[in-house]
C-alpha cells in the first residue's frame, strides 16, 4: 500500500528533519517560493489583459471597419496659370451617397451604419444637461453589441420618415427619470423634442479604452434616426442662404463684431463639410478585412476627386496586434518564472546533496538498525517535495498579493483563476520530485559501515 507504516513513518522522519531546520529549508525554498508568485502574477496580468482586450473587441464591435472624416485637409494646389490664384480640390466629403455606393458596389459587407454626432443638450423639468445625440440606423446596435434595457429600437417607417423618437443612454435615464419610467415620455434635445421609444442597457467603459479607442460615454448618448438628424437638426451636405451671405461677406472682409465673433464660436464647425461623422462597414470575415479596407480607401478615393479627406482604421486588427504583443509580453514573463522555478530545483537538489554529507552518520545509523534504501531514498524524496511544496504555498499566497497589489496600485486588471494556482502549485511539487531524486539516491548508496566511521 502507498500509506503502508513503513512509508508514513519515513514521511514522519522527513518532517522532523525539515521542521528541525527551519531556516535551511526556507532558504532551500526561496526559489520556488518566487518562481510560483512570479507564475500566478504574470497569469493575472495577461488574463487581465486579455479580457480587457476582448472587453474593448466588444465595444468597437467584431469585424468592422472604422471611417472617420478629416475636417482640416492640407492638398497639394493646382497652379493653373503663372500669377492666378491657387486652387484647392473639391471633395463632396463623407456622404450618405457613398454608403449606398459602397452596399452596391463591394461584395462580402454584412452591415454597414453611418453615424452623424451632434454636441448638444439636453433639458426636462428644469435640468439641463451637456449630450451627444447620435443619427444612426438599427443595424448600429447590433454592429456594437447593444442590448435594450426596455423598450424598443427604431422601426423602418420611423427611419424612413425622420420621427422624433429616440433611444437614450442608461446614464440619462437615471439622470432625467430616477424614479419611472421613461418610455413614451418627451424629452427635449436641442430644439425639439423627441419621444423616448427605448433604454440602452448600461454599458461600462473604462478610461483605458475611452484613451485608447477613441470612444465616448455611451452611456450619456441620445440616438435617433440618422434621418431624423438630416431632417430636423442639421445637414452639413447642404448649403444654406446664409452660409452663402457669410462667405460672401468675408470674401469682402465686411464680417464685423457680432457677425465675427458667431462665426468664430462655429468656426470649427464651419469646417467640417461632411455629412457623416462616422461610418463602420462590418465584414463578414475577419479574413476580408484587409482587402476590403483597401478597396474602400480606392473606392473612396476616387468618388473624392483624389483627396484624401478621410482615414479608414481596423480596430479589432489594432487590438490583436496589441494582444499579440501582451501575449510576447507574457512569454517573456512565463520564462523568467520558469527560469526562477528551475534555480529553486537546482537549490534543492544543491542542498538536499549538501545534507546528506552532513548527514552521512544519520543515515549510516538507519541503514545499519534495518533500514532498506528504499526508506532513505522515501525520506530524502520527502524532505524535498515538503520543501518545495511548501514554497509553493507561500508562493501562492505572495502570488495572489502581487496581483492584487498590481491591480490596485499600478491600475493594471488582474485575473486570478484557479487554473493559475493548480498549474503553479503543480509545478512547485513536481520540481521538487526531479530534483529531489539525485540526493535522495546518493544518500541511499552509502555504506553502512563506511557512514558509521565518517568524522
Amino acid at each position: 500500500m502507498i500509506f503502508s507504516p513503513r512509508v508514513l513513518a519515513n514521511l514522519s522522519i522527513a518532517i522532523g528533519a525539515v521542521i528541525s531546520n527551519k531556516v535551511r529549508s526556507l532558504l532551500t525554498a526561496l526559489g520556488i517560493i518566487f518562481g510560483v508568485a512570479a507564475v500566478i502574477a504574470m497569469l493575472a496580468i495577461g488574463n487581465g489583459a486579455q479580457r480587457e482586450i476582448l472587453d474593448q473587441i466588444k465595444l468597437v464591435g467584431v469585424n468592422n471597419i472604422v471611417i472617420k472624416p478629416i475636417t482640416e485637409q492640407k492638398e497639394e494646389k493646382i497652379e493653373e496659370q503663372v500669377g492666378q490664384k491657387d486652387k484647392k480640390k473639391f471633395s463632396p466629403g463623407l456622404t450618405i451617397r457613398d454608403v449606398s455606393n459602397i452596399k452596391s458596389t463591394i461584395p462580402g459587407i454584412a452591415s454597414i451604419s453611418p453615424e452623424i454626432i451632434l454636441d448638444t443638450y439636453v433639458i426636462r423639468n428644469g435640468l439641463r444637461r451637456s449630450a451627444k445625440l447620435v443619427g444612426v440606423e438599427p443595424v448600429y446596435f447590433k454592429i456594437y453589441n447593444f442590448d435594450l434595457l426596455d423598450g424598443k429600437s427604431f422601426s423602418g417607417e420611423q427611419e424612413r420618415l425622420g420621427s422624433p423618437v429616440c433611444v437614450i443612454g442608461s446614464s440619462i435615464k437615471a439622470k432625467f427619470f430616477p424614479t419611472e419610467n421613461p418610455i413614451g415620455k418627451t424629452i427635449k434635445v436641442g430644439q425639439h423634442w423627441l419621444t423616448i421609444i427605448g433604454i440602452l442597457k448600461e454599458r461600462l467603459v473604462s478610461e483605458s479604452s475611452i484613451s485608447k479607442l477613441g470612444i465616448r460615454d455611451f452611456n450619456m448618448d441620445i440616438y435617433t434616426p440618422i434621418q431624423s438628424v438630416l431632417i430636423r437638426y442639421k445637414n452639413r451636405d447642404k448649403i444654406t442662404s446664409e452660409q452663402l451671405r457669410l462667405e460672401s461677406m468675408r470674401s469682402r472682409g465686411m464680417v464685423f463684431s457680432s457677425t465675427q465673433n458667431a462665426s468664430d464660436q462655429s468656426e470649427q464647425e464651419k469646417k467640417n463639410y461632411h455629412q457623416l461623422d462616422r461610418l463602420v462597414v462590418q465584414v463578414n470575415e475577419t479574413s476580408q478585412l484587409a482587402p476590403t479596407a483597401e478597396i474602400l480607401s480606392r473606392l473612396l478615393q476616387r468618388r473624392h476627386y483624389d483627396v484624401v479627406d478621410y482615414e479608414i482604421e481596423i480596430p479589432e486588427m489594432l487590438l490583436k496586434q496589441q494582444q499579440r504583443t501582451n501575449d510576447i509580453f507574457n512569454y517573456v514573463l512565463g520564462a523568467i518564472a520558469g527560469i526562477s522555478l528551475l534555480v529553486g530545483g537546482i537549490g534543492i537538489m544543491n542542498i538536499m546533496l549538501a545534507s546528506v554529507l552532513e548527514r552521512i552518520k544519520e543515515i549510516g545509523l538507519r541503514l545499519s538498525i534495518g533500514a532498506k534504501k528504499s526508506d532513505v531514498v522515501q525520506q530524502f524524496l520527502f524532505e524535498a517535495i515538503m520543501i518545495s511544496v511548501s514554497g509553493g504555498i507561500i508562493g501562492v499566497a505572495l502570488g495572489v498579493t502581487l496581483a492584487y497589489l498590481v491591480s490596485k496600485f499600478a491600475g493594471i486588471p488582474t485575473i486570478i483563476t484557479f487554473t493559475s494556482i493548480i498549474l503553479s502549485f503543480g509545478v512547485a511539487a513536481t520540481v521538487g520530485l526531479i530534483f529531489g531524486i539525485a540526493p535522495a539516491r546518493r544518500a541511499a548508496s552509502q555504506d553502512p559501515i563506511t557512514s558509521l566511521r565518517y568524522e
